[in-house]
Order: structure tokens, then sequence, then C-alpha cells
């Protein structure tokens, strides 16, 4: 089970001295997730700094770039890593799709499959010199040595995605290799959904469910004593709060016994009270969705809960917390000696 951490994009100045103590701290590797601040850049920067850390996107928003485009920059990071980077990708939501990016938003798990596709047809052309992708959404056929970046002495890079619903969870299973679950995805929601799910689509393609990455985030609650803890349990609160709005999440609270959490959420979200949104996050919802523990028995804690289930954990609030970066990795250096990675 590798361990890795969540964070933000940041300043360039500044995520290179980040990613050496990520490194230094013991975890597999950085995650970037994408919001004002591209991934991609951050990536490349971190790859120069920490040579050896495995890096990924969690996730890069798909649409507003061409497949061609995405393809070329996961070519370069991965031959900047020797090998260690993976390709996570998103379809976002429409709102931000349509309104802030400016592109098409239809059909988006079908576009995304077909985009997932188009991305591996780029890679093999740039071994090969012949690009030959015609999907539903994008038809790609042509390249020249001149607009290619040639082929690196490195695997093709892992393409992961984002999904949620049934039927992007048995797509990821077909046509990708990782699957990134979504931050309140608890262990009952990936044993009823991520997993049969996924097993379907890799069956369908002929391969092994194994073949697929399960990326798990944490929310993690840890302290050593009652007030440490309260803290930390209001943060993981607002995030819970934040994440579980989305009307095609809801479904997710509510097999888990909360049914009507984000018709909550959303009410208050509508009124501009986002205190009043944490409020709807009780610490019944905490206990199933994060992980509590004392320092000491985290390691433990997140095994039992991710055994067989994870490939990668991403420790969701390890990189924002000043002076507990260490310590978490320390965790995973743990988690590492207790459980090695498969591969």
């Amino acid at each position: 089970m590798y361990v890795d951490v969540m964070t933000t994009p940041q300043r360039l100045s500044q995520i290179g001295g980040f990613a050496q103590r990520i490194q230094a701290s013991g975890f597999s590797g950085l995650l970037l997730t994408e919001t004002g601040r591209t991934a991609y850049l951050n990536a490349a920067v971190a790859s120069q700094s920490a040579p050896g850390l495995e890096l990924s996107t969690g996730v890069a928003v798909a649409f507003p770039r061409s497949p061609f485009i995405t393809a070329a920059s996961a070519w370069e990071l991965q031959e900047a890593t020797g090998g260690r980077f993976r390709l996570g990708l998103g379809t976002q939501v429409r709102t931000h799709v349509v309104r802030r990016y400016g592109m098409p938003f239809e059909h988006p798990g079908p576009r995304l499959r077909d985009y997932v596709l188009a991305v591996k047809a780029c890679f093999a052309a740039f071994r090969t010199g012949k690009l030959d992708h015609h999907g539903e959404f994008y038809d790609l056929d042509f390249i020249t040595p001149q607009w290619s970046p040639g082929p690196i002495d490195a695997p093709d890079p892992k393409v992961d995605v984002a999904a949620v619903n049934p039927w992007m969870l048995r797509m990821a299973g077909e046509v990708a290799d990782g699957v990134h679950i979504h931050p309140i995805g608890e262990p009952g929601y990936i044993a009823r959904h991520v997993l049969p799910n996924v097993a379907a689509g890799a069956a369908k393609a002929g391969r092994s469910p194994s073949d697929i990455a399960k990326i798990v985030p944490v929310m993690t609650i840890v302290g050593d004593t009652d007030e440490e803890r309260a803290n930390e349990r209001e943060l993981v609160r607002a995030s819970m709060s934040f994440y579980g709005s989305t009307p095609n999440y809801a479904f997710i609270w509510d097999e888990a016994g909360f049914e009507g959490t984000t018709a909550r959420l959303r009410e208050k979200q509508k009124a501009g009270d986002f205190a009043g949104m944490a409020s709807q996050i009780t610490d019944d919802h905490i206990a199933t969705f994060a992980t509590e523990s004392t320092w000491d028995g985290l390691a433990d804690a997140l095994i039992a809960k991710y055994d067989g289930i994870a490939t990668r954990i991403v420790l969701y609030n390890a990189g924002s917390e000043t002076g507990r970066l260490e310590k978490y990795g320390e965790i995973a250096r743990l988690i590492a000696a207790r459980h090695p990675a498969a591969g």
C-alpha cells in the first residue's frame, strides 16, 4: 500500500521545497489537485527538485485541453520522473467547464472515455510516428516528427480517472489504469460500488481488476489529546460539508445511513450559510467517513480500514497542517514497513 500526500498546486517558487520535504518525510508520492493553478507545472518543478518522488495529477481537468496537449504534457513528465508519473483526469462539473473554461460538457462520461483512449493513442504515436484515433468525440490522425516529442526510456504513463457513479467506475475498469475515489468514498461505498463495477469493466476488456489502481483520499483526525482531535474534527467537518453538497454524490451519504444530507447541505449553501453547512455534518458522519486516531494508532487504523481496498491511500490533510507533515511521514514509513506495496 502506497501512501501519498495531496496538495493544491503552489507557487512555482515554493513547490520544489515542499516536494523535497514530502520525499524526505517518507511518503511514496505527491498528488497534485488542480484549482486556480495548474497541476502540470507544479509537477514539472517537483520532478526536478525531488528526483525519485512519484507524482500524479489528482485530478487535472480533461476537457479544456486537447487530448494531444494532455498526452504531450504527461509524456514529458514521465520522462522527467524516470517513469514515476501518473496522469489523473477528471470531468469537473458543467458550470466550471462551460462557464469558466468555455468548453463543451455534453455526455461527460462517454467523452472522458474517448479522451482516455485518445491520450493513449497519442502515447503510441509518440513511439511509432503513427496517430490513428477515431472516436465519438475526438478524431486524431496527423503527426509529424517535428510535432512529436518522440520515444522516451520509460513506459507509457498510467492514466487514471476520477469516478463516482457505477457507469464511470465500469469505464475506469475498462479503459483506465486507475480510479480516483471521491474524498467522501468510505469503505462501505468502495465495497458496494467501486470494487464490483471496476471489476465488471475490467472483465469486459479482458483485464484483471488488480490491474486497476484504487487511489483513495483519506481524511484523518489525529492527535494525542482530546483538544488536538477536536480542532482537527472541525476542519474535517467543513471539508465534508463542501464535498457532500454536490447532488451527484448524494447517494453515498444516503447508502451510509445519512439520508437527505446533500439536500440539507445545499439549502444552507444557497443561503450562503457556510457555518450552517458544517453543522449538518454530525460526529456520526465523521466517524463513518474519516479516520480518527492517536498518532501511535494511526498506521494500524489505516491498514485495518483500507487493506484489500486501496492500492494507494492519499492523506488529504497532511500537506496543509503546519508542523505535522513529518509526523504523517513517519506513519507512511510504518505502513510501508508493515504493508509493503505489491508493485
